[in-house]
């Protein structure tokens, strides 16, 4: 496959043509155009709402329309802050139509995440909805550049302009601009596990870059077999579609393949998960370790409860797991395909179970069209087995550019210098390479520490831990210690029913906790080296996490080490 494959990057590509536009004029593979669904508006406890290709493109030049007589011109950032919903695809749409840079932001932040994007990014308009309008407006007026807020649902009359009113009243086609596939489409900021969130300017050809990855993820997406694309598939994710992992990973690639895809604005729970793929047939899911996780504990069977329809399922952010991997394949029906990727150069490295064996806590291989590799600190690659940061090369085995790559961080050309070595991408994540090419993840640079000497990664022990059904989730990181520098100590969220037997043991929940360590502990000593059991374990109700749902270690890490500060010294 990666001999074979070649990249064909047109010079001009617009992510809304290839999304939208040509489905709503012609509908594509024989299907009628007024016809064919985009977005499948899930509502709990209410009727499906859907809205076809063409209605998605006439919003979105009604919206062009809007944002042009706001004087937004090209290159302009455009926040969208809003949740899964239909105006949130029609606001991509109609951003990326005109050449402007859409900025996606999540409605879970605070006032003071907001401020700091809005201010460093200079956004010009904010489209947003009542998840979020009270804190944009609290956050304006140190926002210089942002001339107005557009309001949208049940947000109406609190912005400088309705959405809804303002798009009944244009109702003329947009002409898209004509841009080069190397313009500016997306400005999304890092997640910020790591240190300060940094903007990274995609380019409209970074979804080219994703499709490969995509495809083979979704065991050939959007195609049966027969040389076109005539499949059934329904998408559904509950990843944010403000982050790389629901536009990047679910969105835009589905709208791609003129697929529809489900938009649900709600809570998420095991439940809610169950029902919503059962009774909208998805058929293809991406779905965060963490959620497959809280899947395991709550439905241990579930195709007792749920009529699924999976063909397939990619997970990423962090590890998932020989426990719930062995769990998809034996109660969901389906191999998941791990993924690796970042904002930077996403969908990069993973797992096609349907073409090659999908290794239980494997990351995978490079996807075809990328070329991958473990490097060490001289940008050399390492001897298999050793492990080395994955890097992405900016050219691929035919030596041509690889369009995966972020244009570079937005005001920040040091950090973007600081990212390669060469011509290859530092990731930061650390792995090793086995003799069959699979890559083997060790965790985040600054997740691996060393105790008592050893070198250790959490990722391991996570997953080990996980394993007891007492545990919903783990989290490892290095306690200080003034004799042996760190110890492993493991943060741990109960499972529901041990949460309960924990309120209400006879010794009280000190003694639960003593006896559950306990237990944990030998679990860990029966598996894994002895040095990689915790020491110290303590019970939380929920991890600190990212809103694109990795554990952020970094957290517990400062939390350990300010603990370690005020404590004194033995004499």
């Amino acid at each position: 496959m990666h001999s074979g494959f070649r990249w064909q990057v047109p010079e001009h590509f617009n992510i809304a043509e290839a999304c939208c536009g040509r489905w709503a004029r012609d509908g594509g593979d024989g299907r009628d155009a007024a016809k064919r669904i985009a977005i499948r508006e899930h509502q709990t406890g209410a009727r499906t709402t859907l809205y076809t290709y063409r209605a998605l493109q006439q919003a979105a030049d009604a919206l062009s329309h809007v944002l042009a007589g706001l004087g937004v011109q090209r290159g302009d950032r455009v926040a969208i802050v809003m949740p899964q919903r239909f105006e949130t695809a029609v606001a991509y749409m109609a951003i990326f139509q005109m050449g402007a840079v859409a900025m996606p932001l999540s409605m879970l932040f605070g006032p003071e995440a907001l401020e700091f994007r809005l201010h460093d990014s200079e956004a010009v308009v904010a489209i947003c909805d009542e998840s979020a309008i009270a804190s944009i407006r609290a956050v304006r007026p140190q926002c210089p550049a942002l001339r107005t807020v557009v309001a949208a649902g049940a947000a109406k009359g609190q912005g400088d302009i309705d959405y809804e009113t303002a798009l009944a009243a244009q109702q003329q086609a947009f002409t898209a601009v004509r841009t080069k596939a190397e313009d500016a489409a997306i400005l999304i900021y890092t997640s910020g596990t790591t240190g300060p969130p940094k903007g990274a300017l995609l380019p409209h050809r970074a979804l080219i870059g994703n499709l490969p990855g995509f495809v083979c993820s979704q065991n050939w997406f959007g195609f049966d077999g027969k040389a076109n694309a005539g499949t059934d598939a329904v998408f559904w994710s509950p990843a944010d579609w403000a982050w790389t992992g629901g536009l990047m990973d679910a969105l835009l690639p589905t709208l791609y393949f003129g697929r529809p895809i489900v938009a649900f604005n709600g809570r998420f729970s095991p439940e809610l998960a169950f029902t919503l793929m059962a009774g909208q047939g998805v058929t293809h899911t991406f779905l965060f370790p963490t959620a497959l996780k809280a899947m395991m504990k709550a439905y241990p069977r579930p195709r007792e409860h749920f009529q699924l329809k999976l063909q397939a399922m990619m997970s990423a952010g962090e590890a998932v797991g020989d426990a719930v991997f062995a769990y998809c394949q034996e109660q969901l029906g389906v191999t998941v395909n791990e993924m690796f990727g970042q904002t930077e150069i996403n969908y990069v490295v993973g797992n096609c179970s349907s073409l090659w064996p999908a290794r239980p806590g494997s990351m995978g291989k490079g996807y075809p069209g990328h070329r991958v590799a473990v490097i060490d600190d001289e940008g050399q690659e390492c001897a298999v087995g050793v492990p080395g940061d994955v890097a992405v090369n900016r050219y691929d085995i035919h030596g041509d550019p690889d369009p995966i790559f972020f244009l570079g961080y937005w005001k920040k050309d040091a950090a973007t210098q600081a990212k390669f070595t060469g011509d290859w991408c530092r990731t930061g994540d650390l792995a090793r390479r086995d003799a069959e090419g699979y890559l083997w993840y060790e965790g985040r640079a600054d997740d691996v520490f060393k105790a008592a000497g050893y070198r250790i990664g959490p990722g391991e022990i996570e997953n080990c831990l996980v394993k007891h059904p007492a545990v919903a989730n783990a989290a490892v990181v290095p306690k200080p210690d003034r004799e042996r520098g760190a110890v492993v100590k493991a943060y741990v969220v109960l499972a529901p029913d041990f949460m309960a037997d924990r309120s209400g043991f006879p010794g009280g929940a000190d003694q639960f906790d003593l006896e559950m360590t306990a237990t944990l502990q030998a679990h860990v000593k029966t598996m894994l080296a002895p040095y990689e059991y915790p020491k110290e374990i303590e019970f939380i109700d929920a991890l600190p996490m990212t809103t694109t749902g990795k554990v952020q270690r970094r957290v517990l890490r400062l939390r350990e080490e300010e603990r370690f500060r005020a404590s004194p010294a033995p004499r």
